[in-house]
């Protein structure tokens, strides 16, 4: 086989759908149809090509997108099958920042579920090509016509049936193609026979819907509705140039239907990919910048390099840097220059990728989606280009992390290669952070979901055979004063040979947003601020504390705030006036005036009305309509205070201030009350008086 292919009959393309939709089944049966594979790989039995990580096969669905490449009437194809979980979202938007088409599977009964949309979406937002597969056309209650109105009703592209079921349900053998008006069936094994005539029964149905097609096309492209009008039809090549454009432009989805599983329907949709979705060369050129300048790249392997990095996966072999390449030539043994890093990093080796194993390559050229050995530190989202022609490509977004963990080793001596292998974790996996607590030290593990981070600390224990601990992360709590005391005296006095320790002050302690500021009065400066959460000033007259002993108060001041009264949180919003107090003229130092004022201000706030103040977030929720008043009543519960709602593009948006620890758990809560169509983000906003039910420690 050769090792490039002319661009024109390239085709690089991801199989996008719902969670069980059938996006696997119907990959394997490609590489089936193509002589890729000699066996029908079974998402059941943990024998297909691209679920191939151990936690893949055991849970039956997709965690990590693979990329395979086979050839079909002599179009070189590379294929990547992505996640259908909620939780790999990000997954998919990796794969699909590189991709210049797309297959959506829907299942024939559910039509378009859930994530379907959410996938539908992401396409939609990087202006990906995609056609239409009805799977499960065998399966008791299928409807293909049902199906295609839940695309036009929740999808909103003008969906185009090209194919008619030829049975139903179990009795399901073949399709009629509306174009050809011919019927293609196969044989209950799976193999194709010969295209034969429209049986007799559906001719008249058939040439209703292929009158149909005609008409929609017509009503969409300018073209076709000029031959239409006048000849009242459209010949075959005209529709199919016509389907090819619209879906180009995104104005219309091509749809087809078959069984996968049953091996019904491959070929066909293997047509269309090659009829109606771009080549490399159908696609706009990628567009970067340097210096501030925008610049294009075409689909031309003589120009200067230009390559986005999407995936890097560490294995026992090397670390590998999954590439699409949009202009250029990229050879063995090539320095290419990450633009994002700033350095320069050495081609090791270039491989065709078929999921776990590799075919090595001498050189790949613009269009092709590789892996390479020997890149560093390139990270997924970094750009590769030519040393002498630098430019930076838009990474793909990463979403924020909503749900988080706390991770710690089992054996303390493991500590160090659970942080390597977190790294690496994250390394390979952008939406995956850690990071560590500053306030209660635990090593915090965030993601996109319980599923995310359950795959993420299992991969840990089975690649690495770390023992982890996984719990619940703690929210750092803060204290504050409620009612404050004045004129609260401490003397501090000691006294153990040698010079002794003499410090007498006099402390008002007030919270910091009643207070008047008295400065202007007094005639001295107030340190601190309300953002800071504490400040410090001073009203002593006749110099009865020398200036120099008010610093080293304040200083003893600012020491007790590490730990309140409550349960050893830090203390906040506070304002401490030193009223007066005393020196000896011996024994006072800065270092006795440092801990009276420490001492004195741990001691003043055991008698102050104490308040326990609580994290909380502002959490902004979008869901359907239909959902709002579970969603409001869940908010609620989680002693949420709702402070705005609003209608947008038909969902509802809910604007809330929620306490942190109530959200430990909330996506995938969030999911189960909308059937997967809510979604959340939330950022901190300080912190607010906890209630009752919340303990100090």
């Amino acid at each position: 086989m050769r090792t490039t292919d002319p661009l024109a009959v390239v085709r690089n393309l991801g199989i996008l759908a719902h969670v069980d939709a059938g996006k696997t089944t119907v990959t394997e049966r490609i590489l089936y149809a193509t002589g890729t594979t000699h066996k029908r790989g079974e998402v059941h039995d943990g024998t297909t090509v691209t679920d191939f990580d151990p936690q893949e096969r055991d849970r039956g669905i997709t965690i990590f997108s693979a990329a395979v490449s086979c050839s079909w009437n002599g179009h070189r194809i590379n294929l990547i099958d992505t996640p259908g979980h909620v939780d790999f979202a990000d997954e998919v938007e990796r794969s699909l920042r590189v991709l210049d088409g797309a297959v959506a599977v829907f299942d024939a009964v559910a039509g378009v579920e859930p994530q379907s949309e959410s996938v539908w979406r992401q396409a939609d937002r990087h202006d990906v090509p995609r056609i239409a597969f009805v799977n499960k056309m065998d399966r008791a209650g299928a409807d293909l016509d049902a199906a295609v109105a839940s695309i036009r009703e929740r999808l909103h592209p003008a969906p185009l049936a090209v194919q008619l079921p030829v049975g139903a349900e179990d009795a399901f053998t073949g399709v009629v193609d509306l174009l050809g008006l011919r019927a293609l069936t196969w044989s209950d094994d799976g193999e194709a026979r010969e295209p034969a005539p429209v049986p007799e029964a559906l001719r008249e149905e058939a040439l209703r819907r292929r009158r149909l097609l005609e008409e929609a096309v017509a009503e969409l492209h300018p073209a076709a509705l000029e031959e239409f009008c006048d000849t009242g039809a459209l010949r075959t090549g005209t529709l199919t140039a016509a389907l090819r454009e619209l879906t180009a432009r995104g104005e219309a989805v091509v749809v087809l239907c078959g069984s996968a599983y049953r091996n019904r329907g491959i070929e066909p949709l293997l047509d269309a990919v090659l009829a109606y979705l771009p080549s490399p060369l159908d696609v706009p050129p990628v567009r970067g910048t340097h210096d501030g300048a925008e610049q294009e790249r075409p689909a031309d392997p003589a120009a200067p390099l230009a390559a986005l990095a999407f995936k890097v996966t560490a294995t026992a072999t090397g670390r590998l840097t999954c590439l699409r390449v949009y202009s250029g030539t990229i050879e063995q043994g090539d320095t290419v220059r990450d633009a994002t890093a700033g350095r320069a990093e050495r081609v090791g080796r270039i491989l065709r990728l078929h999921a776990d194993r590799h075919t090595r390559l001498d050189r790949a050229v613009a269009g092709d989606i590789v892996a390479v050995v020997g890149l560093k530190t390139a990270r997924a989202g970094a750009t590769l280009c030519a040393p002498d022609a630098p430019l930076m490509l838009e990474p793909p977004g990463t979403a924020e992390p909503v749900v988080s963990v706390a991770v710690e080793a089992l054996r303390g001596t493991d500590t160090g290669r659970l942080a390597s292998a977190l790294a690496r974790l994250a390394e390979e996996d952008p939406s995956l952070v850690v990071r560590t607590d500053p306030e209660t030290g635990q090593t915090v593990l965030s993601g996109m979901g319980e599923l995310h981070l359950e795959v993420a600390v299992e991969r840990i224990r089975r690649e690495h055979g770390l023992g982890v601990a996984v719990g619940r992360p703690r929210v750092s709590h803060r204290e504050t004063v409620g009612r404050g005391v004045s004129g609260f005296v401490y003397r501090h006095v000691k006294q153990d040979g040698g010079a002794g320790q003499f410090a007498h002050v006099v402390l008002d302690v007030e919270p910091l947003g009643d207070a008047e500021s008295g400065s202007a009065e007094s005639g001295s400066a107030e340190s601190g601020s309300a953002e800071e959460g504490f400040a410090f000033r001073s009203t002593v007259v006749g110099g009865r504390v020398p200036q120099e002993y008010v610093r080293a108060v304040e200083a003893g001041c600012r020491d007790a705030l590490a730990e309140g009264p409550l349960g050893g949180h830090p203390v906040t919003g506070l304002r401490v006036t030193l009223t007066d107090g005393s020196t000896h003229v011996k024994d006072s130092s800065d270092t006795a005036f440092r801990t009276a004022g420490r001492l004195g201000l741990r001691d003043a706030l055991r008698a102050c009305a104490m308040v326990l103040l609580e994290p909380v977030a502002e959490v902004t929720v979008t869901v359907p309509q239909d959902a709002v008043g579970s969603v409001l009543g869940d908010l609620a519960a989680r002693r949420g205070r709702v402070s705005g709602s609003a209608t947008r593009a038909g969902a509802a948006v809910v604007t809330a201030t929620v306490p942190l620890a109530e959200l430990f758990g909330y996506a995938t809560r969030l999911r189960s009350r909308t059937q997967g169509r809510g979604t959340f983000t939330s950022r901190p906003t300080g912190y607010a008086p906890a209630s009752a039910s919340v303990p100090a420690r």
